[in-house]
């Protein structure tokens, strides 16, 4: 089970500073369900310890795209398991464990558009902490359990359901959708994938409730 802490996210920062400092590159992951605060969490962590230090790879950058989960009858369940490249976001990972390239460019999801942006985030060889973040990063599914394989830690964010449904609400209505059609979406859709993730929290080195 995972070591389980409330702290403010200072101390988390501080947690990262020193696995930047370890002397060797360092992947780091940052999982919970939809609407945790995973983005958040990896971009503050981040901007704190500075683009020398640390750079953010999402794993929402291998969403795969819109014609072809519509192709596959699987638009409905976008963000479940399955409609994810997992086979590239392994890859990646493996690009940037080897730091044999310069820079190895990874994908970005644009959020307002529901697209990925490839080759948008560049990560130079020397910085010596990639932060990834996704809600499948402690799956143990077919080829996402090499995910957790090639991650030095994995932190899990706990935090209370009333309090992320209302996130994935207020961000589905930011982008366009009525108050019905983003609750139908955080209630229905989320609510399945955030109880696959929730099953794998066992699985991290720490679960974390922010205070702050």
């Amino acid at each position: 089970m995972p070591e389980t802490l409330r702290v403010a996210t200072t101390e988390l920062v501080e947690r990262a500073a020193g696995l930047a400092a370890s002397g060797r590159r360092v992947l780091l992951g940052i999982t919970g369900p939809p609407g945790a605060g995973k983005t958040t969490l990896a971009r503050t962590l981040v901007g704190a310890l500075g683009p020398e230090l640390a750079v953010l790879v999402p794993m929402d950058g291998f969403h795969l795209a819109d014609t072809t989960l519509v192709a596959w009858g699987s638009r409905a369940r976008k963000g479940a398991l399955d409609t994810f490249d997992v086979g590239g976001y392994v890859s990646l990972l493996r690009r940037l464990r080897d730091q044999r390239e310069p820079y190895v460019h990874a994908p970005e999801f644009d959020r307002a558009s529901e697209t990925s942006l490839g080759s948008a985030l560049p990560v130079p060889r020397e910085v010596p902490l990639v932060v990834t973040e996704g809600n499948y990063l402690l799956s143990t599914t077919g080829e996402w359990a090499e995910v957790a394989r090639l991650l030095d830690q994995v932190w899990f964010i706990d935090v209370p359901d009333d309090v992320r449904v209302g996130r994935l609400v207020r961000r589905r209505e930011s982008y366009g959708s009525d108050h019905a059609e983003a609750l139908a979406w955080a209630t229905g859709s989320d609510q399945v994938n955030a109880d696959v993730v929730a099953a794998t929290r066992g699985r991290a080195d720490l679960a974390v409730t922010l205070a702050g």
